[in-house]
């Protein structure tokens, strides 16, 4: 059949060949669960027998962090998008200035001859 458009041939039930060619007859039968098997065979069981706090004990992470350390990660875990954004250019612009600093200091050093080697 001819449609309004030209170029383009509709069939006359409606169906194009793109949604024909996206049809699936396949049908899944779920009720097997050898059909639908574990991720990780044992982790439902092995699950049931800990039922333990996924904070309850330490991560390895915090390993040398103490708690103003883990505080604060979490005050930045709390933040939106916008404000942690905000938090590393204050991040950014305290390192540069520690730059600045450092920059300056050697400069210093060099004048003043400290940085030189010691000849025995």
């Amino acid at each position: 059949m001819a449609s309004s458009q030209p170029g383009v041939v509709e069939p006359a039930d409606g169906i194009t060949a793109l949604d024909e060619s996206l049809l699936s007859l396949e049908k899944l039968d779920r009720t097997s669960p050898e059909l639908w098997p574990e991720q990780i065979p044992g982790v439902s069981e092995f699950m049931s027998l800990h039922p333990s706090a996924p904070n309850a004990s330490p991560q390895p992470w915090t390993k040398g962090l103490d708690s103003d350390d883990i505080n604060l990660l979490h005050q930045f875990g709390s933040l939106t998008a916008s404000g942690l954004i905000a938090e590393v250019k204050k991040l950014h612009d305290v390192a540069y200035q520690l730059g600045l600093e450092e920059a300056k200091e050697m400069t210093r050093g060099k004048y003043l001859n400290i940085l030189t080697k010691r000849r025995r």
